[in-house]
């Protein structure tokens, strides 16, 4: 009896420990996400971003968008790509000119754009910038995929993890010395796939882990805010994916630009 009880309180353990690497992170995000949501109380009354823009002395506001194929918008048409319809939308609310760069390189990863960063590519725009977007990863975790196969990345994804961790840090890093004013906004990395599958599941359990990164590092920084891109890009919503089934429909990348603007129109600064 001895053992067949040591045998369940290892197999409860197990679980137990199974249940917590998989559920955790997403944990982690919720109370992250709560501790930047608005302020309610009026003595702890601040502006949201979209306040803060548009009380701001300037009559333009410049955006520097840095990253991968989202950031370029493949998979829509040059005039809906996303840095172009969020700061569209951004300037129709706050009611100034908003100037955008699209800085987004095709299939680059974490590493080749913290290099680009370190050796100065993009330091005169960020220097300038009011806003500051970031998409990277994703090529990350699909460049290992394709070498090594999608379970064998599954197997060195802490490693992955590690390194992507070390180079959004020193990204975010050279952004805030070169512009310690600048609001930076970071992409969730979402599950493009179809619930049928066979990788699906897995994808949906490691991307919280992915993802908590990113509101971990925001909230060691001013004027950051994580875009909960998974809120819109997901299964339950094809018509946001492009016919690739990786990148955002010309639908999708608008629905991305509105989720921007609706958290910077709840989240205070």
């Amino acid at each position: 009896m001895k053992v067949v009880a040591a045998i369940l309180s290892l197999v409860a353990a197990c679980v137990a420990g199974i249940a917590i690497w998989i559920y955790y992170p997403q944990y982690q995000i919720e109370q992250l996400k709560e501790g930047n949501g608005p302020h309610t109380l009026a003595s702890e009354r601040k502006d949201t971003y979209v306040e803060y823009f548009r009380k701001s002395d300037k009559q333009v506001l410049r955006h520097v968008a840095i990253g991968d194929s989202i950031i370029t918008g493949f998979g829509a048409s040059p005039k809906e790509n996303l840095v172009k319809t969020f700061s569209e939308n951004l300037e129709a609310s706050i009611q100034k000119d908003v100037q955008f760069q699209n800085e987004g390189i095709n299939e680059i990863t974490s590493s080749e754009l913290n290099e680009l960063v370190q050796n100065g590519e993009f330091d005169e725009q960020i220097k300038q910038a009011d806003i500051v977007t970031i998409n990277v990863g994703g090529n990350d975790i699909l460049q290992l995929g394709f070498e090594e196969g999608f379970y064998e990345a599954v197997q060195s994804f802490d490693l992955l993890q590690t390194e992507f961790n070390g180079n959004l840090t020193d990204v975010l890093d050279r952004v805030h010395e070169l512009n310690p004013e600048a609001t930076v906004l970071l992409l969730e990395l979402y599950n493009p796939l179809d619930r049928e599958f066979e990788l699906y599941t897995l994808a949906d359990r490691f991307l919280p882990k992915w993802n908590v990164q990113l509101y971990e590092l925001a909230s060691k920084l001013d004027y950051a805010v994580v875009v909960d891109t998974t809120e819109v890009i997901n299964s339950e919503q094809p018509q946001n994916l492009s016919d690739d089934g990786i990148h955002p429909s010309e639908l999708g990348y608008h629905a991305i630009a509105e989720q921007m603007l609706n958290q910077l129109e709840t989240r205070t600064r």
